[in-house]
């Protein structure tokens, strides 16, 4: 019986969009609020079917070796039986072009109705 290394399957958010990937290693990383997700798994499909959406995950991952993820904007990590196929989409509500800055901890801007 051979015993093979554990695939996670990473959600997070980045730019208010929402990406799913599949590594082999996930560390919480010495840069502290940061979450290292290394050893990129990608679908090895028939090389005559290219799924775009996977094919933009390739694109932006490609070349990097290990990536840092805040904390803050992972949504969900499930260790999985299998990979799946990664994927990018927008966000719910991510039609807009503005986008709220980041802030630590999920701290809310003060409203402009205070006086």
């Amino acid at each position: 019986m051979t015993v093979s290394s554990p695939i996670y399957k990473v959600i997070f958010l980045n730019q208010n969009k929402v990406y799913e990937l599949y590594v082999r290693a996930i560390y919480q990383s010495e840069m502290y609020g940061f979450i290292e997700v290394e050893e990129f798994v990608f679908g090895e499909l028939s090389q005559l079917i290219v799924d775009p959406s996977e094919e933009k995950l390739k694109t932006e991952f490609s070349g990097v070796s290990r990536s840092y993820i805040p904390m803050h904007s992972i949504i969900r990590i499930d260790e999985v039986e299998k990979e799946g196929t990664g994927k990018i989409v927008d966000a719910a509500g991510g039609s807009s072009n503005v986008s709220a800055f980041p802030l630590p901890g999920g701290a809310r801007p003060i409203s402009k109705d205070r006086d």
